[in-house]
């Protein structure tokens, strides 16, 4: 039987609070800004977007600038803080706790986050970010998929063989038609590609929409 996600939120928060000063150093790469330009490019002047699994804020403090007006959480307090320091509203949120009323936000943005979700708990999270999203609001999905060796990506839990973290962080690994499955039950899919990351990945790019009232 799989793990539950309020299992895996210690280690996560204790890998993420340790590692959060050398996240933050990271360049991003080309592709990783593609994405989130394109997400910006969806999104109406003056929209109120919620970034979920934050880290250090980069994401957030890009959408700030862009005039965007722009919440961030994160499940390490660490990272919250340097979310802080770029000058962006943050607070210290896992997925199902959610603290914000029903329809807050015009869109939600979640890169490489939801990937440490069990399958189990999945479909939980996402109807508690569908209940923050207002009717038609965008939500942007973008997770790396485990490359299995006939090419596609491959269905699997657990943890990374070549993880850095300390303690090892938890991964839910899905296929393309597992994953939209999930993102079907809450959301209409406007859009869904891969990239081709390299080195045994590939990214699985998602804008859906909440269905609007009716």
């Amino acid at each position: 039987m799989s793990l539950r996600y309020t299992e895996v939120l210690g280690r996560l928060r204790e890998a993420y609070d340790d590692r959060a000063a050398w996240r933050d150093r990271q360049a991003k790469a080309a592709w990783k800004l593609a994405e989130r330009q394109a997400f910006r490019d969806r999104l109406a002047a003056g929209a109120r977007l919620l970034e979920v699994g934050a880290g250090t804020g980069q994401d957030s403090a890009y959408f700030h600038e862009q005039g965007i007006a722009v919440v961030a959480t994160d499940l390490s307090p660490v990272m919250v803080e340097h979310c802080r320091a770029k000058g962006v509203e943050a607070h210290v949120m896992d997925f199902l706790r959610l603290d914000f009323p029903a329809g807050s936000f015009d869109g939600v943005f979640a890169m490489n986050c939801l990937l440490h979700v069990p399958n189990r708990d999945l479909p939980t999270v996402l109807a508690a970010i569908a209940l923050v999203l207002r009717p038609g609001g965008l939500f942007f999905v973008g997770v790396h998929g485990l490359v299995g060796a006939d090419g596609g990506v491959e269905s699997r839990e657990g943890p990374a063989a070549n993880d850095e973290h300390v303690p090892p962080r938890f991964f839910s690994w899905r296929s393309d038609e597992q994953l939209l499955g999930f993102a079907a039950a809450c959301f209409d899919v406007v859009d869904f590609h891969t990239v081709d990351t390299g080195g045994g990945y590939r990214f699985q790019s998602l804008t859906l929409r909440r269905p609007s009232a009716g």
